[in-house]
């Protein structure tokens, strides 16, 4: 509940993913909700960084509004501009959507916001991060002064921090729960993986956990696909998520991850924000991320409303370094476990087949025809034999075969039994990197824009699909950067590089022709 010394202030919420930050929301704006019919519309205004989040925000205000009989509708991309232009003349209370789709309303005259009461930033971070600072600015540009101005996270990086400072009047900060406390609900688990085992790893996991709903999280758009195909053809129920995606197709995977005809949904990280399904227990980073603030709002995908929840990540001996980093930059204490073997997985799946096949359980109806061919089977012949044949074809052994993995003993000196909870030891760099050969790459992004040294080294990571040993020095200019990158990877960096990236649409990186100098 939020303090009377709240009211008519501008918030910072800040509160773990998945502790209810959406009913918050609704709380701050119920004043402007139920002043009154002759109040102008829209009242007030939600911004969401991602499809998925502005359509699961108006549901759960539509729900926490029902009784008072409020208006609440979204407008996203990818949906049609007709029906959202005859949601927005029907003069709702509130309006929920994603930043592009809000300015082209506005841009139209669709949307008038020059009354507004309150505008909420919900996951204000990844609208930064995704580029959107621009429609934001063009936005708040349109509402009026004396509005009230909330931003809403369970992170708080420095950037969000800088547009908080523009955008409110006196702000206070309001905690659900500490900012930057880990889910005690979340279990974290780190796998040690081959490189060319990955798969079989997520394998074996899902298999582990026959009855969980599962997140996969992959890094891009392509990993997606090719991740959700073979898990397919292994023989599990699976849908993709991901940006190239239309929205009817996203809806389509949502709606079957939800009412559990998929069991597993294999996704990037548009799905980390906005994504509430109460009921997933378990999320597997198939790599893992460079950004701490994605970690966070990756796992707390699960351990939501109370519920207990496994975060697993498979990391290769190389990248363990870079884990340790991202894991102590959450604040998170990971512990180490081997992954499941061929072997413990089926005398699991034995087990269990036992266990359903003999359960004295007197609420199971049981077919009298099956009653009596099972008497025809103990009466004519061999038991054994037809037995066996009837387990053969059980849904069990029929299903996906998990896989042979080679254990990777984890390090056991020090602290190194866990990760996260102390700061990582930085690695020496190997002598023989004195004498490696560098390549220089322009980066088109400085420190106007919220560059420094740690988030280009995290960019280009992602990017370009190498780990951080294989990136050099990095200086940072006003407006562009410089980074060495090893040379044996360097032709395979430029070519990842080269591919545009949805998360940093207008940060380029091409190698540096010798003559361009940081610009200043």
């Amino acid at each position: 509940m939020l303090q009377p010394s709240a009211a008519g202030r501008d918030l910072r919420i800040s509160s773990q993913t998945g502790s209810g930050k959406t009913v918050a929301i609704g709380l701050v704006l119920r004043e402007l909700v139920l002043a009154g019919p002759d109040a102008p519309s829209p009242r007030a205004l939600v911004i969401a960084p991602t499809r998925e989040l502005a359509r699961q925000v108006e549901r759960e205000l539509t729900w926490l509004y029902a009784q008072v009989g409020a208006r609440v509708v979204s407008v996203t991309g990818g949906s049609s501009y007709r029906d959202e232009h005859r949601a927005l003349s029907s003069r709702p209370d509130v309006v929920v959507g994603t930043p592009g789709r809000l300015l082209d309303h506005a841009e139209r005259g669709a949307l008038d916001l020059s009354s507004l009461g309150a505008v909420v930033l919900d996951e204000a971070d990844r609208m930064l991060d995704l580029g959107f600072r621009e429609a934001l600015e063009a936005i708040l540009a349109r509402t009026p002064a004396t509005r009230r101005t909330h931003l809403v996270s369970a992170t708080f990086a420095d950037e969000v921090g800088g547009l908080a400072d523009r955008v409110q009047k006196d702000a206070l900060r309001v905690e659900g729960t500490r900012l930057g406390a880990a889910n005690a609900d979340i279990d974290h688990v780190v796998h040690l993986v081959s490189q060319d085992e990955r798969f079989d790893a997520v394998v074996n996991l899902l298999l582990a956990q026959p009855d969980a709903r599962t997140l996969v999280f992959a890094r891009t758009r392509a990993d997606v696909a090719c991740i959700a195909e073979d898990l397919a053809e292994a023989g599990f129920a699976v849908a993709p998520l991901s940006g190239e995606m239309d929205q009817r197709e996203r809806n389509r995977a949502l709606a079957a991850f939800r009412r559990g005809s998929v069991r597993v949904l294999v996704a990037t990280d548009v799905a980390a924000r906005g994504l509430d399904v109460q009921e997933v227990t378990l999320v597997v980073h198939v790599e893992a991320p460079t950004d701490p603030d994605d970690y966070t709002h990756r796992s707390g995908r699960t351990g939501r409303a109370g519920r207990k929840g496994t975060s697993a990540l498979l990391v290769t001996p190389r990248e363990l370094p870079r884990a340790r980093s991202v894991l102590h930059r959450a604040s998170v204490r990971a512990r180490f476990e081997p992954l499941p073997t061929a072997i413990a997985i089926r005398a699991q799946q034995d087990e269990r087949l036992v266990a359903q096949l003999t359960a004295a359980d007197d609420d199971i109806a049981i077919d009298p025809r099956a009653t009596e061919l099972a008497r025809r089977l103990v009466a004519e012949g061999d038991v054994e034999r037809a037995i066996a044949r009837l387990v053969a074809e059980s849904a069990i052994l029929r299903g996906p075969a998990p896989r042979d993995v080679r254990p990777i003993a984890p390090p056991t000196a020090g602290n190194r039994d866990r990760m996260g909870g102390d700061r990582p030891r930085r690695e020496p760099r190997p002598q023989r990197d004195l004498d490696r050969n560098w390549a220089r790459f322009h980066v088109t992004w400085g420190a106007r824009h919220g560059a420094d040294p740690r988030r280009v080294l995290a960019m280009v990571c992602r990017r370009g699909r190498i780990a951080s040993d294989e990136v050099g020095g990095i200086r940072v200019g006003p407006f562009s950067s410089e980074v060495q990158v090893a040379g044996e990877v360097a032709e395979r960096f430029a070519e990842a590089v080269r591919r545009p990236d949805p998360r940093d649409p207008r940060v380029q990186i091409r190698p540096d022709d010798g003559q361009r100098q940081l610009s200043r």
